[in-house]
């Protein structure tokens, strides 16, 4: 016997722009079946192409999404809005159709995709709990042998036997999602659920659907949350325009997903231009056997948080020295920077003597933006110190010391303000 409890393949949905979809009685499709053949010669001989495609505009919600989830896996479903995580779900609940390929469930499915659905503002918490229950596929004594564990964990046993009308919408979505959590199903479908209540409740459904994973039971768990998905799914798969674009780790999963979304968001500034890197001066300091470099820099959009990187090389051109922020862990690092001058100070006290070069690049902790190779000429005289030597850089062979400091404001103003020297 196979140990599956999903299996999708080929799975797409494709909906017609501005059309609803509707539930249809049987008459309905008898008349649009026997209607259908006129309309289309109708349609031909409007578009005078003989039955050439065409017609409203449509989108592909989920195109071509296909994998397997396991008894009792935990599977995280993440991505930005639009990326066709609900639609795959509704597919899943059986509640949307496919347009095509095939959707495999094994087992009693449960969901939660709508806290509160099917709940009526007249009737009781009580009857709510009942009437819930049934739509959600719960038997009447099951619900019955629950439901003081439903009632203790929407902590509403004073309120239970008044009309949800009067509930505030925390009780509201507290009764809904206490219901839906105590389903005993073999698989579970649940979309952004943890997202009810106030933070503590919060908490409390988190580790509610926790203990749900524990038990044995398949669940297919779609959220914005990432240290929600982090921490109940050891595989996660993530969604880009109707498709997968990752199934694997769920760490790799997240990171793609969070460079996705700086990408993306970078992407859709207005008249989005790479962001210009400008030297403003380089000095070389005697006295403190260091070179002073100044990089203003003008960006569209702020970056988080600035990050220079410096390579420095010999006239071989080979690499002797380099830095860079992400791997010195640099706890002085502003928050944000959109505009201003980053000043770099490097120490020149372990290079010998002789000429060097160096390349300079602009970034943040997602994207690399601007490089500036060989900018600098360096001419550096004297033997090599003796004494203890800093730590070896992350490329090269010199162990030299960098600091840095920031100046938040227009560059062009900036550059020959004396303070900054």
């Amino acid at each position: 016997m196979s140990d599956l409890a999903i299996r999708c393949e080929g799975i797409a949905k494709q909906y017609q722009i501005g059309e609803r979809e509707t539930y249809r009685a049987l008459r309905d499709a008898l008349t649009e079946a026997f209607t259908a053949p006129f309309r289309r010669v109708q349609a031909a001989l409007r578009r005078g192409d003989g039955g050439a495609p065409g017609g409203p505009p449509t989108i592909w919600a989920v195109k071509d999404i296909s994998f397997e989830v396991r008894q009792g896996e935990v599977l995280g479903v993440i991505g930005r809005n639009g990326a066709g995580k609900s639609t795959l779900l509704k597919i899943l609940s059986r509640i949307t159709k496919p347009t095509r390929g095939t959707a495999d469930i094994y087992g009693r499915v449960g969901s939660l995709l709508e806290v509160g659905t099917g709940f009526h503002p007249e009737l009781t918490g009580r009857e709510n709990v009942y009437l819930n229950g049934a739509i959600l596929g719960m038997k009447k004594a099951e619900i019955a042998r629950k439901f003081d564990e439903i009632v203790d964990f929407a902590e509403l046993t004073d309120f239970i036997d008044t009309p949800v009308k009067r509930y505030s919408s925390g009780m509201y979505v507290r009764l809904a999602f206490a219901v839906a959590a105590h389903l005993e199903t073999e698989v579970l479908f649940v979309d952004e659920v943890l997202a009810v209540g106030d933070a503590d409740f919060q908490t409390k459904c988190l580790g509610k659907m926790d203990d749900v994973a524990k038990t044995g039971r398949t669940v297919l768990f779609v959220s914005h949350s990432t240290s929600a998905i982090q921490r109940l799914c050891p595989r996660c798969i993530l969604l880009a325009g109707g498709r997968i674009d990752f199934d694997g780790s769920t760490e790799e999963a997240i990171g793609r997903y969070l460079r996705r979304v700086a990408t993306d968001r970078y992407s859709a500034a207005a008249d989005l231009e790479k962001p210009t890197i400008t030297l403003a001066s380089c000095e070389w300091v005697k006295r403190e056997q260091c070179i002073v470099i100044r990089i203003g820099f003008q960006a569209p959009f702020p970056l988080y948080p600035p990050i220079v990187g410096v390579i420095v090389c010999d006239s071989a051109r080979l690499p002797v020295f380099g830095t860079n922020q992400r791997f010195e862990h640099d706890d002085n690092l502003p928050k944000s920077m959109q505009n201003g001058i980053i000043e770099v100070c490097v120490s020149t006290s372990a290079l010998r003597a002789g000429t060097y070069s160096i390349s300079l690049w602009l970034a943040d902790q997602y994207n690399d933006y601007c490089e500036l190779r060989d900018v600098l000429s360096v001419q550096v005289d004297g033997p090599l110190p003796s004494g203890p030597q800093p730590p070896r850089s992350w490329i090269g062979s010199a162990r030299l010391h960098t600091s840095y400091k920031y100046y938040e404001g227009d560059p062009n103003l900036m550059i020959g303000d004396a303070r900054l020297v």
